[in-house]
């Protein structure tokens, strides 16, 4: 029979989870509409500089603004502006699921040396002309980029199948690699043309400035399609932070999980970095902010770390517009800058690192 304390107990449970689950959400919404808040002042700032006010008349009634504005607002600034949503919400999925598969709070795109191959790959392009994929010219670039970020991936995940191999062990692997890339990327620069070296290190610092509306569709599309598939395996990839073992207690297959979930976020990671150059850090910061502010639950977790690394790539963004009147700094530069304390911060604090 069930006593009055246990029911009391049981209903003082539901209460907490249920005020719990109305924070993380009123988190999400907060974080969402600091992103639009943002995204309206990198419309506003450039050159040419307008209030937030013609900058909303601009988007919501475009008609009833000037033709310069109209044109400087949705087709020069708008796909930069989301671009940086978007690569920054891609690159912080896949480094939040980076560190749920590997059990390790330092894996990134960027630390386990898939955006130093994507960097290699452009760089083949650049420098000689050399294609890794004989068709579609045009974007021999970001397939390249996106062919050697895979490879890399593929790399890491065939190493972490061997026997006594650890997630630290992973770790270090992943930036040995990001040493031999970055070795290798120095040869091409020695061997290339002048005007190709210029060209390579332009890339190497990550740029949305050259962000277009066909280049925005391609990293929207899969995003569209990738967040929904790694949301469907939450609940197994919250799990997974309880250790092989547990997870397996519970009828999930680690292994068949770690290959399926690379390949996803290595697609999105490899795909943002093609178009717009090695970003770095944001894979590592934008997880670490949605964890300390919502949690492990898959549910809040995967949206809260989308809305985070997009909102601090808007943010660099706006910076690298403002640090020097009428300069853009590369935008990984400025993501370096912020991203470089906070990795420290992880290696030093013992807590954090160890998680």
């Amino acid at each position: 029979m069930t006593s009055k304390a246990d029911i009391a107990e049981v209903s003082q449970g539901r209460d907490f989870y249920r005020a719990l689950v109305l924070r993380r959400q009123i988190i999400l919404v907060g974080l969402a509409l600091a992103l639009m808040f943002s995204i309206c002042v990198d419309l506003a700032l450039g050159p040419a500089r307008y209030s937030l006010g013609q900058v909303l008349q601009a988007l919501i009634w475009p008609s009833q603004v000037e033709d310069q504005v109209r044109v400087v607002l949705w087709q020069i600034r708008m796909p930069v502006a989301l671009m940086a949503a978007v690569v920054g919400a891609s690159l912080s999925i896949a480094g939040v699921q980076m560190q749920t598969i590997l059990n390790n709070p330092l894996a990134s795109p960027f630390t386990l040396g898939i955006s130093a191959g994507a960097g290699f790959g452009a760089a083949l392009a650049l420098a000689f002309g050399v294609s890794l994929f004989p068709f579609a010219i045009e974007y021999v670039i970001p397939i390249n980029a996106f062919l050697m970020a895979m490879l890399t991936a593929l790399a890491i995940y065939g190493l972490s199948l061997r026997q006594g191999v650890t997630s630290e062990t992973i770790v270090l692997l992943g930036i040995a690699l990001v040493f031999i890339f970055n070795a290798l990327m120095s040869l091409i620069q020695f061997f290339a043309s002048q005007q190709a070296v210029a060209a390579v290190v332009f890339w190497t610092m990550g740029s949305l400035t050259k962000a277009t509306w066909p280049k925005l569709w391609i990293s929207l599309s899969v995003l569209l399609v990738a967040a929904p598939l790694l949301a469907r395996r939450g609940w197994a990839l919250t799990a997974m932070r309880l250790g092989d073992a547990k997870a397996e207690s519970m009828g999930i297959r680690p292994r068949r999980l770690r290959l399926e979930v690379l390949v996803i976020v290595s697609l999105l990671a490899s795909i943002s970095v093609s178009f717009v150059g090695t970003i770095g850090f944001i894979g590592l910061v934008g997880p670490h902010i949605a964890r300390m502010l919502l949690g492990e639950d898959q549910r809040f977790l995967l949206p809260g770390a989308a809305l985070s690394g997009a909102l601090i790539l808007s943010v660099g963004s706006i910076l690298s517009k403002m640090v020097i009147p009428g300069t853009v700094i590369p935008i990984g530069i400025v993501t370096s800058l912020v991203g470089i304390p906070f990795f420290l911060y992880l290696i030093l604090n013992r807590k954090a690192a160890s998680w």
